[in-house]
């Protein structure tokens, strides 16, 4: 295969990342109040439509998965940019509460047919040998998604209004993603052929030591990177930062996400790829640790989100291999998909465990000290992975 379209291929379907996280998932938290002012909601009640799109999203990643591996991974994409196209354009029009959480479970199943997952299986179907640096590439215009769309969803919504402002982000889904998953994923590799039972069986490698091992890994660091957002603004007042830093560091995460990234791209070559998948995991508990350590101090901080940007940006391209690295190429977007629904529960649960563990004494002290071993196990788990790899290294 010409590696040029290769290239030209990843770089499309990045864009495709783009518009879908930045039109959907970060446009949510700006939906909010005007969707809670018309239809007369709580904010309790806005926000269970998220959690229901979570859940919906976890629930359809495995059949989506199964559906890839055999080959329709052309109509998966491309279906599901139309329905997150016919989802925004109906949410447009919703006048009940009941509408709303309807639009977000539809949303929720698109995005397990849209988002990194089922891409990265893609591209790792489509490039065997080099899907590494493919998902790599897909991550960089991904994780500006929250810069290009934020601002612009909210000079929609501030121009137009919300309901017109879901209808132009319908057109750009309409416009953009879905020509590009219909023009880009043509001639898709043949289908995984049915194994018979066996150690290699799909089956049989949902149950091995390593799939689990890299479950236990994927889980505990969806926690951690589920937890910190919603509680980050009063985590880095806790730790002392002056109000204009509070605002200013979290708004540079993603940028940081994308330099860790980058450093991964062009670095990676450098020195052992599985060395470094065993390292890059410390990076979140070495940056929970600089906070609970650095008790008011604004060092601490800084130094917590460039370890905590930089190590969640290459935990995006760890998470999205080791499957493929360590237990199967042909099943993995069957196995991938099977870690949707415990990702979705960890997701939904941990922030609101970070703030049960709260208190007026030791604020967050309690809560980061169970993230960081979670962390810690988690890390173990896929080095332990590793050694008990299926695959030759």
């Amino acid at each position: 295969m010409n590696p040029g379209p290769d290239r030209r291929r990843v770089v499309w379907l990045s864009l495709a990342q783009l518009v879908t996280w930045g039109s959907v998932f970060y446009t949510f938290a700006l939906l909010l109040e005007p969707v809670e002012r018309e239809l007369g909601l709580t904010r309790a009640q806005s926000s269970l439509a998220f959690s229901l799109a979570l859940l919906a999203e976890g629930l359809c990643a495995y059949p989506v998965g199964r559906w890839i591996d055999r080959g329709h991974e052309r109509a998966v994409m491309t279906g599901g940019s139309l329905l997150v196209a016919a989802a925004l354009a109906f949410h447009a029009q919703v006048r009940s509460v009941e509408a709303f959480y309807a639009t977000w479970l539809v949303l929720g199943a698109a995005l397990a047919a849209t988002l990194y997952s089922p891409v990265f299986a893609v591209v790792t179907r489509r490039h065997p040998q080099d899907f590494r640096r493919a998902i790599i590439t897909l991550t960089f215009l991904g994780g500006l998604a929250s810069s290009v769309f934020i601002p612009l969803s909210a000079w929609l919504i501030a121009t137009w209004g919300w309901r017109t402002a879901l209808l132009v982000l319908a057109a750009i889904h309409l416009l953009v993603c879905v020509p590009i998953h219909a023009a880009c994923l043509r001639h898709a590799p043949p289908p995984t052929p049915a194994a018979a039972p066996g150690p290699q069986s799909s089956g049989a490698l949902l149950r091995s030591a390593p799939f689990l091992l890299i479950g236990v890994f994927v889980v505990g660091m969806m926690a951690i990177t589920a937890a910190i957002p919603p509680h980050l603004i009063s985590l880095l007042r806790e730790a002392g930062l002056r109000e204009a830093w509070v605002i200013a560091i979290p708004a540079t995460i993603g940028v940081v996400q994308v330099v860790g990234r980058a450093l991964l791209y062009f670095f990676e070559h450098r020195f052992d790829l599985h060395v470094a998948n065993r390292v890059i995991p410390f990076l979140l508990p070495l940056a929970l640790a600089a906070l609970i350590t650095g008790a008011h101090s604004p060092a601490a901080g800084i130094l917590f989100v460039a370890l905590y940007g930089i190590g969640n940006g290459m935990l995006t391209i760890v998470k999205g291999t080791a499957v493929a690295q360590y237990v199967s190429r042909e099943h993995v977007a069957s196995l991938n998909g099977a870690l949707g629904l415990p990702q979705a529960v960890a997701r939904a649960v941990a922030p609101a465990l970070l703030g049960v563990l709260w208190t007026q004494d030791a604020g967050y002290r309690w809560g980061l000290g169970v993230l960081l071993v979670v962390g810690v196990l988690s890390a173990l788990a896929l080095a332990l992975a590793q050694r008990r790899s299926l695959l030759p290294r």
